[in-house]
């Protein structure tokens, strides 16, 4: 695969503080590439390096003469001035950008339901993001990077998202390098990542699955990482193994070798004695809605609906932006009154809302993190083991040297770990969190999970985080924009299938089609664009002609017989060497020779697996 554009000995400091040192990689056609690591390890900064925004300190950025570069920064870049129509497609009469198949899915995907004729200047940030992404994606560059582009996304719009990356380019072309805390995302569209810490950047196969399992392998074999990060590693592969959907698909021998690594590793709850001790803390009744209607101004927002939470409950709430899920915790917690119907509360419950903006800290701006915490309680128990405060701030990612930090001083993600922390330690029974992984990199993710884990209460939570919403919760339910709340026993891909639908028939929250997508429409109906007719599913779908898909069955079929021969060879090796070391008296040549055939048999599987991941791809 051709090279498309490197790095060679970057550096760069801010201050006194190396961001990067000595770092050399590259990316090649065909590569999709997910980085990882903490918040301000230099991830945006290595992808601003790379997309020559910035200057290094020392080393260069090299890249093929021909190739183009797309770029999505965090930061809003578009002209408050400029409509949206304008600010997508520049001077563009409708028929010139209309005909073709891929816009037309970009702007019914991102920008369906935004006026086209408003000016930027008056769009939310969401919408801002939409449009900024609808911009960069008609292009046709060879490289695209992209900075937190599910910042602002739901659900529906991660899917839409991961699907286009999928399918813009054949397996072999072009090049994605994304930064994003949203796992699924990672999964579903990467298959390479990089980690970036300690001003180094450490390259795996395989999206955030595979990453997880090659770090607990490297970790574990180097014996160089703490034990807490190491076990919440395991927690992690534990969660992968006990089946997420959008993991069911991943190779069989990755799977096997999951499951050999984490024999030993319990489930990451154990649900039966959580909701002992939940039922003991909450009694029988827990918050009710009944029949609850409720009206915003000329908004019907609920139309009475019904929601009964169970004790020790962990129920995850999934819906399109302005359904009203906010105002539903709002009406679970008692802070909004309904129009008609009544809310229902047990004697013995003790809400605590983790807000989207964590105002909450504003009244403790001037206090240090420790002494936060310090004010509730100074011996906390966690999962039946007692923590000093330290320990369970230390366990939040806040080091020993963090914890003396003024809250006022703390980034929009440290606070939010903080409020949480600190609600907690106030041992409530029913926590509610709105949008809970906004600001937070993976790490952090999974050490608020490994703390929701062993919480012994009733939980909801509100994301469009869908790995978080099936790693911490255990049922799920929707609001659909129709007034409705809806149970969801298929999870996530049940309520994309619900939308997909509603889209189709024009009905709750798909009706009206935006400007833009009926400028799109008309032009593809005229005479220059009819070649452009195609929906967009079907030209992705003929990348691969039905002989493809049946040659690719047919290799992967064989290509699994070639593994599993050679995963036996490599057994039959490692017996050999036991057998020659057993004695005492080893013969060092006859092991040479071993361990390179030993070598020779991985070199050949890491073939058939790239092979195994690229005829997989075709079917997809």
């Amino acid at each position: 695969m051709a090279h498309l554009l490197g790095a060679e000995n970057l550096s760069i400091a801010f201050g006194t503080r190396t961001i990067l040192d000595g770092v050399s990689l590259g990316l090649d056609q065909g590569d999709r590439i997910g980085m990882v690591g903490r918040n301000g390890d230099g991830k945006s900064t290595l992808m601003r390096l790379l997309a020559e925004r910035q200057t290094p300190d020392g080393g260069r950025v090299t890249r093929r003469r021909d190739v183009t570069v797309g770029y999505l920064d965090q930061s809003d870049v578009l002209d408050g001035e400029l409509t949206v129509g304008r600010a997508i497609v520049g001077d563009a009469a409708d028929h010139e950008w209309a005909s073709n198949p891929r816009i037309r899915d970009v702007m019914s995907g991102l920008v369906q339901e935004v006026d086209w004729n408003a000016k930027v200047s008056s769009l939310s940030g969401g919408q801002k993001r939409r449009v900024a992404l609808a911009k960069l994606l008609m292009g046709d560059d060879d490289v695209v990077m992209l900075d937190e582009p599910t910042n602002h996304l739901d659900v529906e719009g991660v899917a839409w998202l991961a699907r286009h990356l999928k399918q813009r380019w054949r397996a072999t072309d072009g090049a994605l390098l994304v930064v994003t805390h949203d796992r699924w995302f990672l999964d579903e569209v990467c298959t390479r990542t990089w980690e970036v810490h300690d001003a180094v950047v450490d390259p795996f196969d395989g999206g955030y699955a595979a990453y997880v399992l090659a770090r607990a392998e490297r970790d574990r074999t180097a014996a160089v990482v703490e034990g807490k990060r190491q076990q919440l590693i395991k927690k992690e592969l534990a969660w992968l193994r006990r089946g997420a959907p959008a993991r069911t698909s991943k190779p069989k021998f990755r799977i096997e070798a999951a499951n050999t690594l984490i024999a030993d590793v319990p489930e990451p709850r154990d649900t039966l004695s959580l909701n002992k001790m939940a039922t003991a803390r909450l009694g029988k009744d827990v918050l009710d809605l009944e029949s609850v209607s409720l009206t915003l101004g000329d908004t019907e927002l609920f139309r009475n609906i019904t929601l009964r939470l169970a004790p020790g409950q962990r129920l995850g709430i999934v819906g399109v932006n302005g359904a009203g899920k906010t105002t539903l915790l709002r009406l679970l917690n008692g802070t909004v009154e309904p129009t008609s119907g009544r809310l229902k509360r047990g004697k013995t419950v003790q809400t605590a809302v983790l807000t989207q903006e964590v105002r909450e800290l504003d009244e403790v701006a001037d206090l240090r993190v420790i002494e936060v915490i310090e004010k509730e309680k100074r011996v906390f128990n966690v999962g039946g083991r007692e923590l000093s405060a330290g320990q369970l701030v230390e366990q939040l990612g806040f080091s020993s040297q963090r914890q003396w930090t003024p809250v006022r001083e703390l980034s929009g993600g440290e606070r939010r770990r903080l409020q949480l922390l600190r609600l907690l330690v106030g041992e409530p029974n029913v926590l509610m969190l709105d949008e809970p992984t906004n600001d937070l990199d993976t790490d952090t993710l999974a050490a608020v999970e490994d703390v929701l884990d062993g919480w012994p209460g009733t939980l909801v939570v509100v994301s469009h985080d869908r790995y978080l919403l099936e790693r911490v919760t255990d049922t799920q339910m929707a609001l659909l924009g129709d007034g409705k709340l809806r149970d969801l026993p298929g999870g996530v891909d049940q309520y994309l299938e619900l939308r997909e639908a509603a889209l189709a028939s024009g009905g709750a929250g798909g009706g009206g089609a935006s400007q833009a997508t009926r400028a799109a429409q008309a032009g593809a109906s005229r005479p220059d664009a009819a070649h452009g007719s195609a929906t967009a599913t079907a030209v992705a779908g003929s990348l691969y002609s039905e002989a493809d898909k049946r040659t690719a069955r047919k290799d992967l079929t064989r290509i699994e017989r070639q593994l599993n021969k050679l995963a036996a060879q490599a057994d039959k090796v490692h017996e050999q060497m036991n057998a020659e070391t057993a004695g005492g008296n080893p013969d060092f040549e006859r092991l040479a020779d071993l361990n390179a055939k030993l070598k020779a048999v991985a070199a050949e599987q890491e073939e058939l697996e790239m092979e195994w991941l690229e005829a997989s791809e075709i079917l997809e």
